[in-house]
């Protein structure tokens, strides 16, 4: 029996060591946030899409935290070995379908028929973001991959102008406006040269605790008692759904809530609840 043993265990061993490693996926660039005063010019801007954060390294889809995402075949066949960037997005609106699509270990078609692939950058390909734009219009879109968009861009000029177009992207549904520095390198961390404006400043916070609800929230969540990763905690008590009162998110989760400047404390003001997050945020 012990030899027995021993052979299953070489035998898996093995296994392991003859299966090729999945490598994780370089890091990505993250956005700061815009405010009004600061420079434009140079600038690119497009729409920012609610989705998920996907990156493709030319086999393979990955989250931005390094976590493989289980695409149908079909929806990668034809998709090009350049590695890209950009936000897996079932459109305006649809963040929640977007996210238990990705997140599904198997990948059913009809919500992946849904699914677009809004490619904004090029990571490995050589020069700044200017000619990184002119490579992703020469490698997009593929007739046979209808789902994989080039975001489209357009020149930032006056704050005025910047301000108009979020106004017109919030009311047709979208989320906000993404800037990119035309002159910048890809670098994996966040940066000044890729801006998120939005008509509302967000974060994340985790999960540490449950307040029960009273009144007319008897018997369901009140409010998460939530730890940023500064270590400042606070109470979200709004901006729930009542299906999310009644199945409250995980302590340890991670989660999104939007707020409106902050305090002399550093603590946000106004924070309402938004989302739980897809993945760990970095």
């Amino acid at each position: 029996m012990l030899k027995r043993r021993n052979f299953l265990a070489l035998s898996v061993l093995a296994a392991c060591l003859a299966a090729p490693a999945l490598a994780a996926p370089r890091a990505l660039m993250l956005a700061d946030v815009y405010r009004r005063g600061m420079p434009l010019e140079g600038y690119w801007v497009s729409e920012k899409y609610d989705g998920v954060r996907g990156y493709w390294d030319g086999k393979q889809f990955w989250t931005r935290n390094g976590e493989p995402i289980a695409a149908p075949a079909w929806f990668t066949a034809p998709m090009p070995s350049t590695p890209m960037d950009g936000e897996l997005w079932a459109g305006r609106g649809k963040f929640n379908l977007a996210v238990s699509t990705v997140r599904s270990q198997s990948p059913s078609d009809a919500p992946w028929r849904e699914m677009h692939f809004m490619v904004f950058d090029l990571p490995m390909q050589p020069g700044d973001f200017d000619a990184r734009l002119v490579a992703l219009k020469k490698l997009l879109p593929i007739t046979a991959a209808p789902w994989l968009v080039p975001v489209a861009q357009q020149r930032a000029t006056t704050h005025a102008d910047l301000q108009a177009l979020l106004d017109k992207t919030i009311k047709l549904g979208g989320e906000g406006l993404m800037l990119h520095k035309g002159n910048s390198l890809y670098r994996g961390e966040r940066t000044t040269d890729l801006l998120k404006f939005k008509p509302f400043e967000d974060a994340d916070a985790r999960v540490v605790g449950v307040v029960p609800g009273k009144g007319k929230h008897t018997g369901r969540l009140g409010a998460l008692v939530v730890e940023t990763p500064e270590g400042q905690r606070f109470k979200l008590g709004s901006g729930f759904t009542d299906a999310e009162r009644e199945d409250p998110p995980a302590i340890g989760a991670w989660v999104t809530y939007r707020y409106n400047g902050k305090n002399p404390s550093g603590l946000p003001r106004f924070a309402r609840f938004m989302r739980v997050r897809a993945d760990v945020p970095k």
